[in-house]
């Protein structure tokens, strides 16, 4: 199992290996990425804060950049109250928060910056699909971010919720790491227009990172699945049909990841919300031109991937076929021998034949004499 991933201009760069284990695992894994338990909210009031994910245990990383134009500030602060300075301050604020499984540090920061407990209660389900509200003081936000893990063998999703104020953003991230290098670097060298806007271009910035990741999941699929096809034309194997129908499935999973995105990113670029400026809502649209040609190429890969399943069984069907046409053939031409066979060996007692010096070499000449009869027969006709 082999996983690649590189990182160039701090966009996520990906390949995958797909799983080899049992159907039974992969069936397990799959839907546990579908689904996610709920049994722990059942029975609680709305508004709960209870984790819904994968256990986590290590500590949760708070760091924050505070920027203008003229200057910079970018530290990682051990207490979630040293964020609360920042909400009153001209500056533009980008509070990131790596680990969701502490109720304790998403109470304080809601409380603080007067977030709705549904929101707070969606932050910590990490089975949230991509979607957007509007509390008229703040937007919340919520997408997937694709990437593949180290040691891991399939794309995993990372749900990312942002909460979108006059002059902050908040971001909640499940683990550290993410594909937001590229926007900090443009944040710290002050290049673009970054440090010159408000912190809804800040947004857009860090749903283009999610996007662009995206693109690169698709291309490296994309490569997979031609691959795929020369060995589908060349020397089809069960393999074949099993990497078939694990692509099958991570398109199934992208189209759920992404294909919500869609209708979020409209929402956004008809300026509804009176956080998005007009100017940024320009770069908005770009976000939705690429989610639809996303979403266009996920369609192409699963209509593509349904045609290799056909083929794959065509070709195992003309196989079959094959193989029986020469079964059958040879059956043909030992049908006639086995009856001529059949009937000297009854070795009745005045059967005339039986006595005949010569009776034994003319039986060899008959039997082959028959069988080169209609293996002629067979090639003229074109099944041999």
């Amino acid at each position: 199992m082999t996983v690649v991933r590189v990182e160039s201009t701090g966009r996520l760069l990906s390949t995958t290996i797909f799983l080899k284990n049992s159907t039974q695992n992969k069936g397990a894994t799959t839907i546990s990425r579908f689904t996610k338990k709920v049994s722990k909210q059942i029975g609680l009031p709305p508004g709960s804060l209870v984790h819904v994910g994968e256990k986590r245990t290590e500590n949760v990383k708070i760091s924050i950049i505070d920027y203008d134009e003229n200057q910079l500030n970018e530290e990682v602060v051990a207490t979630v109250e040293k964020c609360f300075f920042f909400k009153e301050q001209p500056t533009v604020t980008w509070i990131n928060i790596d680990g969701i499984h502490n109720t304790e540090i998403i109470d304080k920061i809601g409380k603080h910056f007067e977030l709705h407990p549904l929101i707070l209660e969606d932050i910590m389900n990490t089975g949230q699909r991509p979607k957007l509200e509007d509390f008229d003081h703040y937007l919340y936000i919520v997408l997937k971010m694709l990437q593949i893990e180290e040691d891991e063998d399939e794309i995993k999703a990372e749900q990312v919720s942002l909460i979108i104020g006059d002059n902050f953003v908040i971001s909640f991230q499940e683990v550290e790491g993410d594909v937001f290098d590229y926007v900090r670097e443009r944040i710290r060298s002050g290049k673009g227009r970054i440090r010159k806007l408000n912190s809804d271009y800040l947004a857009y910035a860090l749903m283009d990172a999610i996007v662009d990741g995206y693109f690169m999941i698709l291309e490296k699929l994309g490569d997979r699945i031609e691959l795929m096809e020369d060995d589908l034309l060349e020397n089809p194997t069960t393999d074949t049909l099993q990497d078939i129908h694990s692509l099958k499935r991570e398109m199934i999973f992208l189209r759920k990841s992404i294909w919500p995105l869609r209708e979020v990113i409209s929402r956004l670029e008809r300026g509804e919300s009176s956080l998005i400026n007009e100017s940024t809502t320009l770069y908005m649209k770009d976000i939705y031109d690429h989610t639809i040609q996303i979403i266009d190429s996920i369609e192409s890969f699963r209509d593509m991937l349904s045609g290799m399943l056909d083929i794959y069984l065509s070709t195992i069907s003309n196989k079959m076929n094959e193989v029986m046409k020469v079964l059958t053939i040879i059956s043909t031409i030992f049908i006639p021998i086995t009856f001529i066979a059949g009937i000297y060996g009854m070795n009745f007692e005045y059967m005339p034949e039986l006595g005949w010096r010569w009776s034994y070499p003319l039986l060899w000449l008959v039997i082959i004499s028959v069988a080169t009869t209609m293996i002629l027969f067979f090639k003229r006709r074109g099944w041999l």
